[in-house]
């Protein structure tokens, strides 16, 4: 059964709004600071922390998009981004998430890169992020 992680902007968050090529970039900006950190330990961490290919669907445009993996280990994440309005009663703000599911193909490994890179997103932005448990965690200052 596919599960998925929400990655919630608040008020304080960095941004408000998110487009499919904001998140986009977010996963390009990951794989080059990860690559770095494997030229700098002379290691090909690139390929270990980022084992996909972002792929998009003309259905999707917009929308969604999915991580495919490379890896015998990893098969697919879900990417997708959409909006709501703002849990503070006094103003009318519409803010964005992202929601991140695991498909039914997805393997232990999958999840174990969604956690990674659910907390990286929400950091980044400054957001909340409810996890695949349920759990929630804040990354913005309360």
């Amino acid at each position: 059964m596919a599960s998925s992680a929400y990655i919630k902007l608040v008020p304080k968050s960095k941004k408000k709004t998110l487009t499919i090529d904001d998140v986009k970039e977010l996963f390009h900006y990951y794989k080059d600071i990860t690559s770095k950190t494997g030229q700098q330990l002379s290691w090909q961490y690139e390929e270990s922390s980022f084992p996909y290919m972002i792929k998009e669907n003309p259905e999707g445009a917009g929308k969604w998009f999915y991580l495919k993996g490379i890896e015998d280990r990893y098969k697919m994440i879900l990417v997708g981004i959409g909006s709501q309005p703002s849990e503070n009663g006094e103003d009318e703000e519409t803010l964005s998430y992202i929601q991140i599911t695991l498909h039914d193909q997805s393997t232990h490994g999958d999840k174990g890169k969604a956690n990674e890179y659910c907390k990286f997103i929400a950091k980044k932005l400054e957001a909340e992020l409810q996890l695949f448990t349920g759990k929630v965690m804040y990354f913005y200052k309360r």
